[in-house]
């Protein structure tokens, strides 16, 4: 099969490869059809690591993907061929005792798709997964949809961490992906006010659509102030959807008493330094996100009901043969990209 296969910092080749066989008796082969650039595989393209995960090239990365079941094995109930799923591209163990907690995003033995050391990505023809990591999806769902189903989840899961209540006033500190997702959650529960920053202003308009109570660029407003202006009080809880460092810091300067940081966005760096006297007096809940656990059914719920529309999100689009020229897009933040898709036709 065809595949793009990281071969080095910012290179991708496009070559042959074996197919993938089913392993499992529980195994699925999959046609991909599609699949999104995320920021974490950016990462993986422009440094070649992510804290302690380090490629070690030629890797296949990508896990936000959508296609059609190609083969099943003999113990497969949930899908049957030519069906059309959504992945989740997290592999637990199902034994551990996160697992048997209910955090398979944490187990003991996690393998998550285009993860050094643990899965190869989704940037090809076909990819074998287990049944359990496969979501059939309604006719009337896009494969464009399905694949955007994965962030999403990653929005469900932390609004739902959160912890969110009626009338809460609400950050989110970066409108990538991420933090769209999040702001899509969002406008399906009933908060008070949804403030959002956003360094790049094509994707500060995008934002502005979904018509936040306020927005700014961090580089040119005095965001502490402005905020103070809407809601005297602060911030009870502020999404960092960027992983830029400053924007944790200063989630904690737009925070109550007794407000909650939720970390989702992914750092470059291995070490953040937080204002710990304020953190204690303000009594600052920091909570960290880790991806998602069983969200991805009410990510597709969510579309599929049109609760939430994300279409717009997709900014452009590349074939498997130009993956190059979309991560080059991508890491460049050029042409006011927000999401760009990779088509398999």
């Amino acid at each position: 099969m065809k595949a793009a296969v990281l071969t080095g910092i910012h290179r991708f080749d496009v070559t042959s490869v074996p197919t993938p066989e089913l392993v499992h008796d529980t195994d699925i082969r999959i046609r991909i059809m599609t699949v999104g650039v995320c920021g974490s595989d950016v990462h993986y393209f422009t440094t070649g690591r992510i804290g302690s995960q380090i490629v070690e090239f030629p890797f296949t990365i990508g896990h936000e993907t959508a296609g059609v079941v190609d083969r099943i094995g003999s113990k497969v109930t949930r899908v049957r061929p030519g069906q059309r799923i959504a992945v989740d591209p997290a592999v637990s163990c199902g034994e551990c005792d996160q697992c048997k907690a209910g955090r398979e995003h944490t187990c003991r033995r996690l393998l998550f798709l285009g993860c050094p050391g643990q899965i190869e990505g989704c940037l090809g023809e076909y990819l074998v997964l287990p049944e359990k990591c496969c979501f059939p999806i309604p006719d009337s769902m896009t494969f464009v949809q399905a694949t955007l189903s994965e962030p999403l989840a990653i929005g469900v899961y932390a609004v739902e961490r959160s912890g969110i209540r009626d009338g809460a006033s609400v950050g989110i500190l970066g409108a990538g992906p991420i933090g769209m997702s999040v702001f899509h959650v969002l406008r399906t529960r009933n908060p008070a006010h949804i403030i959002v920053t956003e360094k790049l202003e094509s994707r500060l308009a995008m934002a502005r659509a979904l018509r936040p109570a306020w927005s700014g660029n961090p580089d040119r407003v005095d965001v502490v102030a402005e905020v103070g202006r809407i809601e005297p009080h602060m911030l009870d809880i502020v999404f960092e959807c960027s992983g830029d460092p400053a924007a944790s810091l200063q989630g904690v300067q737009l925070l109550k008493p007794g407000g909650t940081l939720v970390i989702v966005g992914i750092p470059e760096v291995d070490e953040i330094a937080f204002p710990i006297h304020e953190l204690r007096r303000k009594e600052i809940t920091i909570l960290n996100i880790r991806r998602q656990v069983h969200c991805t059914q009410k990510a597709l719920d969510l579309l599929a009901s049109g609760a939430v529309a994300m279409d717009a999100m997709v900014t452009h689009s590349f074939t498997l043969d130009r993956t190059q020229d979309a991560f080059d897009l991508v890491s460049g933040y050029r042409d006011g990209v927000m999401k760009a898709m990779i088509t398999i036709p």
